[in-house]
C-alpha cells in the first residue's frame, strides 16, 4: 500500500507543507493506510440531520500565475459562493503540487446560503520549469468535491519590479475656476518580482491625489488604480507631478500634469450708468450701452429688461450667447411724458457668476421751450441818401413751443424797429413780420446790432443791421403812372430796387401813402441803376400787388 500511493514522496511533501494543509495530508494517509480509496466508493453517506444539498460555485475552474521568478512568490484569491438554499461547511482544500500553498481561510468554514469565502493559493517555484496541480475543495455540497486547476511557470532570473503609469501624462484642459475635472491612472507592475510602494505624492497648485494609499505593494504583474484630479483656483496656466516612489528599478516615477484654470464667465457693463440729462417732453434722447462678458468662459444671457417710466430698450434679442471677452451693444432710449426726475434700472440675466447685472438710467423731463428766430441773420438797408430814411423787412418765427416777444432794440440809433406791438406772442410754427428804419446822419457805411427780448431757449435772438449813409444825388427820378381802375384806392406805395442784370429785392421809399400818381425820389445814388413799381392801397389798408414796373433807371455818375 506504501508503493502505490508513493509513500516517500507523499512524506516529504507532508513535512515541507504547513499548517492546516498538513493536517489535512496526514489524515489523507492515515485514511489511505485503512485501505480508503479516492475513487469514493467508500464515502460515509452524509448524516440524516444535514440541510438540503447546497450547491458550491467558483468564479474560475483554472488559475494562471504567469511567470514567478525562482525564489519568489505570488499569490491569488479564488471565490468560493454557496448558490444554493442551505449551509455548506468547507471541510478541506488539498493541492497535489508542494509548489502551490493554501494561505486561507482556516478550515473547517461553514458558509450560509448566498454566502463566499476567500480561498487563497499562493505559487512559489523552485525550479525554472512549468508547474501544474489541481486543488480540490471538499464540502457537504451536493457537489462534494470541486475541482481547480492551478499551472505557473518558475523563471531562472527573476525581473526586476517595473512601475508604469497610464497615461503616462495628463493634460485637463481648461477647467472654470469653482469646478473641478477627473482623471482615472492606472499603475501597474510589469516585473516579474513585487514592488514595494513608500510614497505617493502630488504637487502643484489645484492638484489632488484619491484612491491609493502608501505604503502600497503591488505583486509581478498587478495595477492598482487612483484618481488624479484639477481644481484650479484661479484663472491661469497649473502645472504638477504625480511622484511614486518604491523599490522598483524605476524608484521614482514622474508623472507630468497640467491645466489651465478659466475664470468663470462674468457680465460687466459700459458705462456702468446712464444719465440722459433733461429733456423736452414731447422728444426723446437715445444713448448706447455696451455688455461685456469679461470671464473665461462662455456665457447666455438669458434675458435683458428696462425699467423706469419713459426708459425704452432696443438693439437686441435674448437668449444672446457671448464667448469670453465678447460685447454686445444696445440702446436705451428716453422719452419722457412728465416734468420732473426720473430713474430707472436696465436688468441682465445671464447664467454668468454674476446671474444679475443691474444698469442705472437716469434723466429729467422738461416741458417745452420755444426758439425764436430770426430772418434774415443779416438785414441790409442799402444806400440811404443822408437826411433820409430808408426801410426793408425781415420775420420772427416761433419753433417748439409758443414764444413771447417783450423787447426789440437796436445798439445803433440810426436803426430803428416797427411793426411790432410789444409784448407780442408767436404762437408755434408761426411768423410776425417786422420793419427796419435806416435813417443816417454822415455818409458811409453804418452797422447795428437788432436784439429780441423773449422766453425761448435763446435770448435776445439777434439780427445784423447794415447801411450805408450816401450824399444828397445830383439827380433825382420823377414818377408818374396811371390811377388804379379799382374801387375804392386810399393811395399808392412806391417801390424801389437796384438793378444789375435784373430787378433785385424791392424796398418801400415812401414814408407815407402817396394819394397822387405822382412821385420824384431825390435819394438816388449817382452811378447806379433802378427799377420802379407801385401798389394800390384800399381803405381797408390792403395792398395790391407790384405794378407799373420800370426796369433799369439808370442814374449817371457824377
Amino acid at each position: 500500500m506504501r508503493q502505490d500511493l508513493g509513500h516517500d514522496d507523499f512524506t516529504r511533501t507532508f513535512r515541507q507543507a504547513a499548517g492546516p494543509l498538513s493536517l489535512l495530508l496526514s489524515l489523507a494517509f492515515l485514511v489511505g493506510c485503512q485501505g480508503l480509496s479516492g475513487g469514493g466508493s467508500n464515502q460515509q453517506p452524509p448524516p440524516s440531520n444535514k440541510l438540503p444539498a447546497s450547491a458550491l460555485s467558483f468564479g474560475s475552474t483554472s488559475v494562471s500565475f504567469g511567470n514567478v521568478a525562482v525564489g519568489s512568490t505570488k499569490g491569488t484569491t479564488l471565490t468560493a459562493t454557496n448558490s444554493g438554499s442551505s449551509s455548506i461547511t468547507i471541510t478541506s482544500v488539498t493541492i497535489s503540487s508542494q509548489s502551490f500553498l493554501l494561505t486561507s481561510p482556516t478550515l473547517p468554514v461553514t458558509l450560509a446560503a448566498g454566502q463566499n469565502t476567500s480561498i487563497g493559493i499562493t505559487f512559489a517555484p523552485n525550479a525554472a520549469k512549468a508547474f501544474s496541480a489541481t486543488a480540490t475543495v471538499s464540502s457537504d455540497a451536493s457537489n462534494a468535491t470541486a475541482s481547480i486547476s492551478l499551472n505557473g511557470s518558475g523563471t531562472s532570473t527573476a525581473t526586476a519590479g517595473q512601475l508604469g503609469l497610464n497615461p503616462a501624462s495628463e493634460s485637463f484642459g481648461s477647467v472654470t475656476v469653482g469646478s473641478n475635472q477627473t482623471q482615472t491612472v492606472t499603475l501597474t507592475n510589469s516585473g516579474s518580482s513585487a514592488v514595494d510602494i513608500s510614497q505617493i505624492a502630488v504637487s502643484g497648485a489645484g492638484f489632488t491625489l484619491t484612491g491609493i494609499t502608501a505604503p502600497v505593494t503591488l505583486n509581478a504583474s498587478q495595477s492598482a488604480t487612483f484618481t488624479v484630479s484639477f481644481a484650479p483656483q484661479s484663472a491661469g496656466s497649473a502645472s504638477g507631478t504625480v511622484t511614486i516612489t518604491s523599490d522598483a528599478s524605476n524608484s521614482s516615477l514622474g508623472m507630468a500634469l497640467s491645466g489651465t484654470g478659466l475664470s468663470p464667465g462674468e457680465m460687466g457693463s459700459n458705462p456702468a450708468s446712464l444719465g440722459f440729462g433733461s429733456v423736452t417732453i414731447g422728444n426723446d434722447d437715445s444713448l448706447s450701452e455696451t455688455i461685456t462678458n469679461t470671464g473665461g468662459t462662455t456665457v447666455t444671457v438669458s434675458q435683458i429688461t428696462v425699467s423706469g417710466s419713459g426708459f425704452g430698450l432696443t438693439g437686441v434679442t435674448t437668449p444672446l450667447t457671448l464667448a469670453a471677452n465678447q460685447s454686445a451693444t444696445f440702446n436705451i432710449t428716453f422719452d419722457p411724458t412728465t416734468s420732473g426726475s426720473a430713474s430707472g434700472t436696465v436688468t441682465v440675466t445671464s447664467n454668468a457668476s454674476n446671474p444679475t447685472l443691474a444698469i442705472a438710467l437716469s434723466g429729467t423731463g422738461t416741458a417745452a421751450v420755444g426758439q425764436l428766430s430770426v430772418t434774415p441773420a443779416t438785414l441790409g438797408v442799402g444806400g440811404v441818401v443822408v437826411g433820409t430814411s430808408g426801410m426793408a423787412s425781415g420775420s420772427l418765427k416761433a419753433t417748439g413751443a409758443n414764444v413771447t416777444v417783450t423787447a426789440a432794440n437796436s445798439n445803433n440809433s440810426v436803426f430803428s424797429v416797427s411793426g411790432l406791438s410789444l409784448p407780442v406772442t408767436i404762437t408755434a410754427g408761426q411768423s410776425l413780420p417786422f420793419t427796419v428804419t435806416f435813417s443816417p446822419t454822415t455818409t458811409g457805411p453804418a452797422g447795428a446790432t437788432l436784439g429780441f427780448a423773449n422766453n425761448g431757449q435763446t435770448s435776445p435772438t439777434l439780427e445784423a443791421l447794415t447801411g450805408t449813409g450816401t450824399a444828397p444825388p445830383t439827380y433825382s427820378v420823377n414818377l408818374a403812372w396811371t390811377a388804379s381802375s379799382s374801387p375804392d384806392i386810399s393811395g399808392y406805395n412806391i417801390y424801389r430796387a437796384v438793378y444789375t442784370s435784373s430787378c433785385g429785392s424791392f424796398s418801400k421809399i415812401n414814408s407815407s401813402l402817396n394819394t397822387t400818381t405822382l412821385y420824384t425820389d431825390s435819394v438816388v445814388i449817382d452811378g447806379t441803376n433802378y427799377c420802379y413799381a407801385t401798389t394800390a392801397v384800399n381803405s381797408s389798408n390792403e395792398e395790391s400787388g407790384y405794378s407799373n414796373i420800370v426796369p433799369n433807371v439808370q442814374i449817371p455818375a457824377p
